[in-house]
């Protein structure tokens, strides 16, 4: 329970995670009806990368902030304009103060008819959050440990949805918890899509937790992973990994455009590296890169 995404906001976990949550949003929103994010481990929802945990790590100036200063290719720029817009709105003096955490990014890019679930664990964070929603209808705040709303909120009444699970990665056994995560929500809702992250680093059991994930033969699972250094020399998370479950069909190209750059604005030594490929699905049932 002593987890504190302050120190890691705005970094280049955050920035893989949130530029596809936002591009998940806007696919949805290709058709009228309404949709639901549930946000399983949905933090304060907001923060202020000028604090003094901000500042102790500064993960974020070698994410976010290398990352909007970058000269992009008009493709990729196009591609993190929801994420950018949401950042620029939230500064509207310029530089990044205030970063989104997913639940405020989500609701940032809305429309009047979708929602928000959000679920915070600790009690510090949960009235953190529900205050910063206070009073918006479009959201709902939870106390409840995210785990359990894999169970009991889904499916969402709108039937149409985004499931974002980020857990803290605190405990062992995590990389198993995800994927049995997966399993009991995808029986209760096919038909969502799934946002997975898990964290790289030295010793991860990524081959296996792989495996375990295209154990469940969901038709369609894609995996993007960013690596910004080797894990060699640091005990601490050295790349980030995202598993989409049926992911909008665009999704794979924009991040085969997305991946090599955010490699080269982020990597922080030559072991910097990349990847986007089916873990099941569209090329050869089982997956191949």
């Amino acid at each position: 329970m002593n987890y504190r995404h302050i120190y890691h906001a705005g970094n280049f976990a955050d920035v893989l995670k949130h530029a596809v949550l936002a591009r998940l949003v806007r696919y949805q929103q290709k058709k009228d009806k309404a949709f639901r994010v549930l946000d399983t481990h949905a933090g304060i929802g907001l923060y202020d990368l000028s604090s003094e945990e901000a500042q102790k790590t500064g993960e974020w100036a070698e994410g976010i902030g290398r990352l909007m200063e970058a000269e992009l290719p008009a493709d990729v720029a196009e591609i993190l304009e929801p994420y950018f817009a949401a950042i620029r709105e939230l500064n509207p003096n310029g530089g990044i103060k205030l970063y989104p955490g997913s639940p405020k990014l989500a609701r940032m890019l809305f429309r009047p008819q979708d929602r928000l679930s959000a679920m915070e664990l600790h009690p510090d964070d949960y009235n953190r959050l529900h205050n910063l929603f206070e009073g918006d209808f479009q959201v709902r705040v939870t106390e409840l440990d995210g785990w359990l709303a894999l169970g009991a909120h889904l499916p969402p009444k709108e039937k149409r949805g985004i499931v974002l699970v980020d857990p803290p990665f605190e405990e062992a056994g995590e990389y198993e918890r995800l994927a049995k995560g997966l399993a009991t929500a995808y029986r209760r809702f096919s038909g969502g899509t799934y946002c997975l992250w898990y964290p790289i680093k030295k010793g991860a059991p990524i081959k296996s937790f792989h495996e375990e994930l295209q154990a469940l033969e969901i038709p369609k699972m894609l995996c993007a992973e960013l690596s910004v250094k080797s894990d060699r020399e640091t005990t601490g998370l050295s790349g980030t990994g995202l598993i989409i479950v049926n992911p909008p069909f665009t999704l794979k190209d924009e991040l085969h455009a997305l991946l090599p750059v955010l490699k080269t604005v982020l990597g922080q030594d030559r072991f910097a590296s990349q990847r986007a490929f089916w873990l099941r699905g569209e090329e050869g049932g089982r997956g191949e890169e």
